[in-house]
């Protein structure tokens, strides 16, 4: 991790000077999800957002895919600072007591909780910004209570290891393509995921398996029936 001064800060580092940090996961920090990019994204400004956080994990991370709100969800508090005297997990619980909302947040605020010891900008906190302790545990869809960053990643690779391969291996075949996938991609992104695996989960692997495609390889005509 090479934080800038600012961030470094926010991160738990020190000094004026951009800096490589060794196990950033002392600071909470390495790998995507605890990056500052995706948390303020996925935060309304003056104060977190579970629900956006815990959307675009399920979502582009695991490729889940989940309906839009009903039009007629009302909006939550801008500032955390007028909350009232609930908290924002609290806010939510409510929410989930509606059974029309129920079916998709039960899918993924509490992947989005875990994300509540950092503030709407990326920075660790211990408390929110009206002075509340945060709270970052939660009972996830498979019924395990877990807490925090580390919690996600027991979850994520002991229960959702297969989701999250077959999710980037599509996507990285569609991008390396320029193309949407069809169906007879189906033998190259098997070939892919088998590959992975017997190769350690490298990174390289994927790349390989897209390269030595014949998709990859070879252009696509016009007088292609799949192109009709």
């Amino acid at each position: 991790m090479f934080p800038s001064p600012p961030s470094g800060e926010r991160g738990g580092g020190e000094g004026d000077d951009w800096a490589h940090v060794e196990d950033a996961q002392r600071y909470g920090r390495g790998g995507l999800l605890p990056m500052a990019v995706f948390l303020t994204k996925n935060a309304p400004g003056l104060r977190t957002s579970p629900v956006k956080r815990g959307y675009w994990v399920v979502r582009r991370v695991l490729g889940e895919q989940i309906p839009p709100p009903p039009p007629t969800v009302p909006e939550l508090p801008k500032d955390e600072a007028n909350l009232g005297e609930l908290t924002l997990p609290q806010l939510l619980a409510r929410h989930r007591d509606n059974k029309s909302c129920a079916g998709c947040h039960s899918r993924f605020d509490a992947i989005g909780l875990v994300f509540e010891g950092f503030g709407p900008v990326g920075e660790r906190r211990a408390k929110d910004l009206g002075g509340r302790p945060v709270q970052t545990a939660a009972v996830f869809p498979d019924g395990i209570d877990r807490s925090g960053l580390e919690g996600l990643r027991e979850y994520l690779r002991d229960k959702r290891q297969d989701d999250f391969v077959d999710n980037l291996c599509r996507k990285l075949f569609s991008y390396a393509l320029g193309r949407s996938l069809l169906v007879s991609d189906k033998k190259a992104l098997d070939e892919m995921r088998t590959k992975l695996a017997a190769d350690g989960y490298k990174f390289g692997s994927l790349v390989e398996t897209i390269f030595t495609s014949p998709q990859f390889l070879n252009q696509r005509g016009r007088d292609d029936p799949q192109e009709r």
